[in-house]
Formats: C-alpha cells, structure tokens, sequence
C-alpha cells in the first residue's frame, strides 16, 4: 500500500486558516495516513492534533519550522519526530517568537512610511490573541484592505525584500536550529529550497554545511516546486547522502499551491527521510 504523507504544514498556532483539530481532519478527509505539523517557531498545537489525529486514525509527527539566518538569507528548517518538551529546543523556540513581535512590529513602521496604516493591528486580529505573529498575517490583512487581489501578490509587492513593507531581521544561525532539533531527537530537513535566492554554488555550500552539522534530509516534493526543481533536489539529495521529504506546506484553503496530501511522489531515485520510522513501516 502506498501511504500518503504530508510532512509539512501550519494551524492557527501559526500562519495557518485551520485550528489544530480542522488541520487533522481536512488532512482525514483528503486521506492522509501520517501527517507532520511544522508550525513556525511553534510546538504548542502539537497536543490538540494528536488527540483528533488518535479519532481520526492518522499518526501524527511532531514537528517544527524554525526560522534561520544563513549569510543573510533566510531559511526554514523543519524538524521533524522532535521531544516539543526539549528544554533546548523550548528555550530556541521561545528566543525566536520573541524575535518574531520585534520584526512585526518594524514591518508595521515600514508600511506606515508609505500610507498603509493600522496594519499592526489588523495583522494581530488575524493572528487571534496570543498566536505568532507573521508576514502571513500582515499579507491577509493587506489584501483585506484592498492593496492586493491575494496573499501571493501581496508577497511580491510589499513583503520581500526589496520592496516596501520588508523588515530584515537576524533569525537563529543555521548550526543552533539543527542542534534543537537533533537533541530533541528530531530529523533536521531544508524546508522548501528551491524557494531560495541561492548561486548554484551558495546552495551546493549550504547542503554541505547542513549535512556536515547533522542535517539529514531535503524537501524534494513542496508546494512551491516546479516539477524541474523537484528533481534538482532529488538529485542532490541523492548525490550527497541526504534523505528526501514530502509536504505540501498547506496554510489553508485558498492559500497553497497543493491541497495537503495531494502532491506527486517522491522521484524513486530518493530515499524517503520515513524510510525507518516505525509509524511508516507498521501503517504501511
């Protein structure tokens, strides 16, 4: 049998449309048997998905997207199967988040400079109180008030950087986010690469530093890839030894590229980073 696995997505906890429970459940409903939840920078919707995963027979992964600094590009590192409870990784995860309000609160300055006011606010309300606060949730509310006709044109024009609205910010270097999650005893995966402004040159470089810190995985199959860098990363995976993940980075309907558990399989050149969890071998 050929399990469908989506090892990377966000709840309300983070930038995601959907609580927890809905998370699982739309994941249930599109027939998802093992399903990791990465929300940025936070491990606290972790136990609400388990306890609607065990009624809706999905095995859960605990999981984690950790924001990363890397000569001034930022990354994402997923981790994946970690201890949320970890005092390392609790206490890196805490640093973060607080890091997190800083930069909303500048990106808030920089789109008051060109008239957008009360975008603080606005980004807030759509977070729900006590919730991380991301670009994500300025973008909704930008196209709420009418400067942009969706999320993603929103990214393009005011989000990124270069463009109005950007608020650059130093993020975990790439060395602590692995060693979190390695001593949580997590798996350490590049979250959608094909997604970086990176040189062939950069990106072979941040795939041997990665691997040489005790990073073990790469996402081949994402939503943001093309089927062309799909197996680009296939390939590199393959070459250097990297295992090779899967998820659709779903945030919400309306809001990603793939559905969560609808994206193609991995390319059978890859060696699935599930390939020796016990959940895999024991659904499948």
């Amino acid at each position: 049998m050929m399990l469908n696995i989506d090892l990377h997505c966000h709840s309300t906890v983070s930038d995601g449309l959907l609580t927890p429970t809905q998370l699982v459940e739309h994941a249930a409903a599109r027939g998802v048997d093992i399903l990791a939840l990465t929300d940025h920078d936070d491990v606290s919707g972790l136990a609400e998905a388990r306890a609607m995963a065990a009624e809706r027979n999905i095995t859960l992964i605990n999981g984690v997207e950790i924001s990363v600094d890397w000569r001034g590009q930022t990354l994402h590192i997923v981790g994946l199967g970690i201890d949320p409870e970890h005092p390392d990784l609790a206490c890196g995860l805490s640093s973060i988040r607080n890091g997190r309000m800083v930069r909303a609160r500048n990106i808030a300055t920089q789109l008051d400079k060109i008239g957008i006011h009360g975008s603080f606010e606005g980004a807030s309300r759509n977070a729900g109180e006590g919730h991380l606060l991301g670009r994500m949730h300025f973008a909704r509310f930008l196209v709420q008030q009418g400067h942009a006709r969706d999320v993603k044109a929103v990214f393009k024009k005011y989000l990124v950087k270069g463009k109005p609205g950007y608020a650059p910010h130093q993020w975990a270097p790439l060395s602590d986010a692995v060693g979190w999650i390695r001593a949580s005893g997590g798996r350490a995966v590049i979250a959608h690469p094909g997604r970086y402004k990176l040189s062939r040159k950069a990106m072979d470089e941040l795939l041997e530093e990665f691997r040489a810190l005790g990073g073990e995985a790469i996402e081949v199959i994402t939503g943001s890839h093309t089927p062309e860098q799909s197996m680009q990363f296939a390939r590199h995976s393959q070459r250097l030894g990297l295992l090779a993940s899967r998820g659709s980075d779903f945030h919400g309907p309306g809001e990603s590229y793939f559905d969560l558990g609808r994206m193609p399989a991995l390319p059978a050149i890859c060696r699935p980073v599930w390939h020796d969890w016990n959940e895999a071998i024991q659904a499948g």
